[in-house]
């Protein structure tokens, strides 16, 4: 959850430990106009996920980090536009 500092703060709940709360970004793509989407980085137990969806909310692609992968913001988007060129748009 971003505190309006630009500081990131972390966020737990019973099972799961938000990293990253909601983050809104826009992804260019290979070819036409960025795409806008949301994500948020959060660990189940020991399994670390990217979770990403569109503006109406609606689910896109839950990535898996590999294990110990903890990064920063930039990292994190470029994992983002990955999924949305490679993953998804194949």
């Amino acid at each position: 959850m971003n505190n309006g500092t630009g500081i990131e703060m972390e966020i737990e709940t019973m099972s799961t430990h938000v990293i990253q709360d909601w983050t809104n970004t826009e992804v260019p793509m290979k070819c036409g106009p960025t795409r806008d989407v949301r994500y948020k980085v959060y660990k189940e137990g020991t399994r670390l996920f990217q979770e990403i969806r569109d503006f109406d909310d609606q689910p896109i692609h839950t990535l898996e980090l590999p294990q110990g992968m903890a990064l920063e913001r930039n990292s994190y988007e470029v994992l983002l536009r990955y999924v949305l060129v490679d993953v998804v748009n194949t």
